[in-house]
């Protein structure tokens, strides 16, 4: 009798923690103790952003390997939690990177720009307390170690911070915020010529575009216009190459997001039209934050948004 009344007690006790964590967020303790964790552990070391780049077909051979039960039914971002699941078992390390969003309740996650920061089973928890401590905002650009989740958990958790915006850490303490910056005129030309593109010489000749300069594009439908910027985008990657150079295509046809990406180098980032108003305007003002934390980083960033009639109408 005495040991059912454990063993009930113990149910009751498991039932209460998992009524306490009903979002399967990561239990994390104080930053000492969890960069501690990550010094102690050791083994092969795996980014989270390599399996990302890496093709279905690719992940889907990974996962076989490493004895995930059929891998073939499985979306890219299940395939990638699968195989970090399978790595940490193996005592090996695990880095991830990602753009920050902080939730009202005070924590965060690092969203992956491959999945236009769409909430996915492979983003990375961060507690309030390193929010706290980095002085970390929406937007920032974070990587560092992570754990997998345990029992009870959803998310994989960030243990350790490496880098905010590309820069250590204390580095990063250290920035201006964006609202305290003077806005000045233009002072340097960005050069938009290419060899064999009449249009990018044209608009260097009659209208110039400098560092910290708007401009808008306005004509009639099937002018031109979307590539015209994929020769402005491609102009700027290859004549200045300290520029961060974001394409944002909001309420676009796949396929056209799916040639943008060919086209451009630079990093692309869509809401097509079968996504909701809402969902337009949270990839934007995402963007717009990136942009913001990596200016206060002292880096030049151009976005290049096609079109802001249906963001306004979002």
């Amino acid at each position: 009798m005495a040991q059912d009344d454990k063993v009930n007690t113990s149910r009751r006790g498991r039932r209460r923690r998992e009524e306490s964590n009903p979002e399967g967020l990561p239990v994390v303790v104080e930053d000492e103790a969890l960069e501690a964790e990550a010094a102690s552990e050791g083994g092969e070391r795996l980014n989270i952003r390599t399996l990302q780049d890496m093709s279905i077909g690719q992940l889907t051979d990974i996962a076989r390997e490493l004895g995930a039960e059929n891998p073939a039914g499985m979306r890219k971002q299940e395939l990638i939690f699968k195989i970090l699941q399978a790595q940490t078992e193996r005592e090996g390390l695990i880095f991830g990177e990602g753009v920050l969003e902080i939730l009202p309740d005070g924590y965060g996650f690092l969203r992956a720009p491959d999945y236009n920061y769409l909430p996915g089973p492979d983003d990375i928890y961060v507690s309030p307390s390193q929010i706290r401590r980095f002085n970390l905002r929406t937007g920032d650009t974070v990587s560092g170690q992570i754990r997998p989740p345990r029992e009870g958990e959803r998310y994989f958790a960030l243990i350790k911070v490496e880098a905010v915006n590309f820069e250590p850490p204390e580095v990063a303490q250290e920035k201006i915020l964006f609202d305290n910056l003077t806005p000045l005129y233009p002072m340097e030309r960005i050069n938009l010529e290419l060899e064999g593109n009449m249009t990018c010489r044209v608009m260097n000749l009659l209208t110039p575009i400098g560092k910290g300069q708007r401009g808008l594009i306005v004509a009639p439908p099937r002018t031109g216009k979307t590539m015209m910027l994929q020769a402005i985008a491609n102009a700027i990657t290859t004549n200045h190459p300290e520029i961060v150079l974001i394409v944002l295509l909001i309420d676009e046809r796949p396929e056209e997001v799916t040639d943008m990406q060919r086209s451009v180098k630079g990093e692309v980032i869509s809401s097509t039209f079968d996504e909701p108003a809402y969902r337009h305007v949270q990839v934007a003002e995402m963007v717009l934050e990136k942009a913001k934390r990596l200016v206060e980083h002292k880096r030049d960033v151009v976005i290049l948004l096609d079109s802001i009639t249906r963001l306004a109408r979002a």
